[in-house]
């Protein structure tokens, strides 16, 4: 699910596209924007305080026995509404290795290269400050 609610909805559809069409599905909560608070912790462990709000989709579909639910960061109905529908075939061993190896896989593997990239970018910048205490 983490996969699915960091990816967009064009990356989604797009791997989608070559497999078979999913049966239809019932809403059980249309796709819905909404703000939930986020917290945090004074260095990580210290007291909880309310850092803000952020605006969060939300979407449950069932899809045969199988209920799906999805919550993604911002106002993307279509990616909240294909990722609960996803979270919901993924519950059917008929379909779970095919979607797994079709969309799940390729998504995390963009995912994964894309934070690598960015990690190299950042170590880039990186300064080494024992250098500077050396020429005293």
């Amino acid at each position: 699910m983490a996969v699915l609610a960091r990816a967009g909805a064009a990356e989604i559809t797009d791997l989608l596209a070559p497999l078979p069409a999913l049966p239809a599905f019932e809403h059980l909560r249309p796709p819905e924007t909404g703000l939930v608070m986020v917290r945090g912790r004074a260095g990580g462990d210290g007291a909880p305080f309310n850092l803000g709000e952020m605006t969060v989709t939300r979407c449950a579909v069932r899809l045969g026995e199988a209920v799906g639910h999805a919550y993604v960061a911002g106002r993307d109905k279509v990616q909240a509404e294909l990722a609960a529908l996803l979270d919901a075939a993924l519950q059917d061993p008929a379909r779970r290795d095919a979607l797994m190896d079709s969309v799940i896989a390729p998504l995390a593997a963009r995912q994964q290269a894309a934070r690598e990239a960015e990690a190299r970018r950042a170590a880039a910048t990186k300064v080494d400050f024992l250098a500077m205490q050396t020429i005293r």
